[in-house]
């Protein structure tokens, strides 16, 4: 099984890197992807590699799209790229997880409208404002869309997401 993250800089070291290590240790391939090839660096100065351009990833390649947060996500929204990938995972029913301003990505390609979802705090009235079904959880499970809010929340959200891959492994 493959992952795609979708990140730049100033992403949460956290949030990215937690899942990372949490899904190779799983036994998935995990790429990173970002506007453009190379070292993206977090809030709190880790870096990490991008082997790939958004326009480089195929969602066909991927069984899991992880978005994590931090400010990366505001660059990150606005690249075309991104949203498609985001749309293609949504369309073939693929699972999504995002986290804290993960979901703003979501957002801006228009896919949460209707949907169970959480975030931070901060973003909470922008996914409301999009038609998500806003819940302050620590994790939020929707068919194929896991969400969470921050840091503290990795355990239960990353427990989730591999509940989900595992069943979408068995389909």
């Amino acid at each position: 099984m493959k992952a795609l993250i979708l990140s730049a800089d100033k992403f949460e070291d956290s949030e990215l890197l937690v899942p990372y290590y949490r899904l190779k240790e799983a036994g998935l391939q995990v790429d990173v992807a970002a506007p453009a090839r190379g070292k993206i660096t977090g809030l709190h100065g880790y870096q990490m590699e991008a082997g790939m351009a958004f326009a480089e990833a195929n969602p066909d390649d991927y069984d899991l799209l992880f978005l994590p947060g931090g400010r990366a996500p505001q660059t990150v929204r606005q690249e075309a790229a991104a949203q498609d990938i985001a749309r293609a995972f949504f369309a073939r029913n693929k699972p999504v997880a995002a986290i804290c301003h993960g979901p703003q990505i979501l957002i801006s390609a228009g896919l949460l409208r209707g949907r169970r979802a959480t975030c931070y705090r901060s973003v909470a009235e922008e996914m409301q404002a999009a038609g998500a079904l806003y819940e302050d959880s620590e994790v939020v499970v929707d068919g194929n869309l896991v969400t969470a809010r921050h840091p503290p929340d990795l355990p239960a959200f990353l427990r989730e997401v591999m509940k989900l891959l595992e069943g979408s492994k068995q389909a």
